[in-house]
């Protein structure tokens, strides 16, 4: 008797948040709210990716934190990324024929030394 046994891998939905801090010495602190991808030192400011489902309640938790200056949600999951509909099919990327020929002519360079 053989079982088949499916493991699906579900990846969580994320959405990125862009903290901007007073000091980076709290940087830890951020690390029990979600994954924290990037860090600058010179802009002072920490990219941190949280669950789609506690986004909110996340985000507004970091912005109340003393050392947060200010926090700018991505709205890039809100974003349509299917654009065929509204540019149209493949045909309008095809080159248009305008009825004009091309020429090839062939050139020489000519050095200064030899006018």
């Amino acid at each position: 008797m053989q079982v088949e046994v499916h493991h699906e891998l579900e990846v969580p939905t994320r959405r990125s948040l862009v903290v901007w801090m007073y000091s980076l010495r709290q940087i830890r602190n951020l690390r029990r709210y979600g994954s924290v991808l990037y860090i600058s030192k010179r802009m002072k400011y920490a990219l941190v990716y949280l669950n789609e489902e506690d986004f909110d309640a996340s985000s507004e938790k970091i912005e109340r934190l003393h050392f947060v200056r200010k926090i700018e949600r991505s709205y890039r999951p809100d974003i349509e990324m299917n654009f065929a509909d509204k540019i149209g099919t493949k045909r309008a990327f095809q080159p248009v024929d305008d009825g004009y020929e091309v020429e090839e002519k062939s050139t020489k360079i000519r050095l200064a030394e030899n006018v």
